[in-house]
């Protein structure tokens, strides 16, 4: 047992001088002589050192240095491919939101939802998605069957969108109730104004009774052709009246609302509210005035 033992601890010691040496030797002359890799391109070898084993000095010294370098270059060279294998292929939500499997999803939406809120429409279900619209409350979608990130994904105008989960409905929601209300405030608009202004201020003035001003017909514009009218309100309780108004816009004759920089169309109700450039002062931006234009 003894002896065996022994014998288990030279050979590797024997094999180790026997082959180390000659190995080493070729990769000097791979390196060297050959010429594959010259000894500029080894790190650690400079041209001093170059010069001098050209002149006849121990060859074993590169052949070391490049040996080291060699087999670090081709550990390098695996980890990089096995790098490049695993940035190839695509996890799951790539996958998911691939051109291909988006074009596939909106060719086989077939069931409709009706939102129950008003839902912001995005480009993307990430965090960083843009958005670009909005899907009032009681409008129907298709939906396509899939989620991701809290948003599920709808189809509008044959392009895929999303919306934030868990506000969409199987059921058809009723028919809206008209709006009604008696305006008890005692203010009123021109008799020359259009009906449907008429129809917007019976409608704020019963809902917002506080707000006691309303700027209708004077010579430019739209006010001149008595379809506009600015209601006197700001704050959060101006965009409760633009909002109001906007939920109202098909039964009060509404076009479009301003309020605060921003502006949402009937023409383009699928892109909410956008935004508008600044005028340069509080009242040509509409802070403290909800602007109405109707049909």
């Amino acid at each position: 047992m003894t002896q065996g033992r022994h014998k288990r601890q030279r050979r590797p010691l024997t094999l180790s001088r026997r082959v180390c040496a000659p190995l080493a030797a070729s990769v000097t002359v791979a390196v060297v002589a050959v010429g594959a890799v010259s000894a500029a391109d080894i790190p650690g070898v400079d041209d001093s050192t170059a010069t001098a084993a050209g002149r006849g000095a121990e060859p074993a010294a590169i052949g070391a240095i490049g040996a080291s370098w060699l087999r670090a270059e081709e550990r390098h060279q695996v980890v990089s491919r096995s790098a490049s294998r695993l940035e190839r292929q695509p996890s799951r939500v790539d996958r998911l939101l691939s051109a291909d499997a988006t074009r596939a999803a909106v060719r086989g939406a077939d069931t409709t939802l009706w939102a129950r809120a008003d839902l912001n429409l995005w480009d993307a279900p990430g965090k960083n998605a843009a958005q670009i619209g909005l899907l009032e409350a009681g409008e129907s979608v298709l939906v396509t069957g899939r989620d991701l990130f809290g948003r599920e994904e709808v189809v509008v105008d044959d392009r895929a969108l999303w919306v934030t989960a868990g506000y969409l409905q199987q059921d058809e929601p009723g028919p809206q109730p008209p709006v009604t209300g008696t305006c008890s405030n005692g203010t009123s608009v021109p008799a020359a104004v259009s009906a449907n202004i008429k129809a917007v201020h019976g409608a704020v003035c019963a809902a917002f009774p506080e707000i006691t001003t309303y700027g209708t017909l004077r010579s430019d514009g739209e006010h001149a052709q008595g379809i506009a009218v600015d209601i006197m309100v700001s704050g959060s309780r101006g965009w409760e009246v633009a909002r109001f108004v906007r939920e109202n816009a098909g039964r009060l004759g509404v076009s479009y609302v301003i309020h605060a920089r921003n502006i949402w169309s009937v023409q383009r109700t699928n892109e909410g509210w956008r935004g508008m450039e600044d005028r340069g002062s509080v009242t040509a931006n509409h802070y403290d005035h909800v602007h109405v234009t109707t049909y």
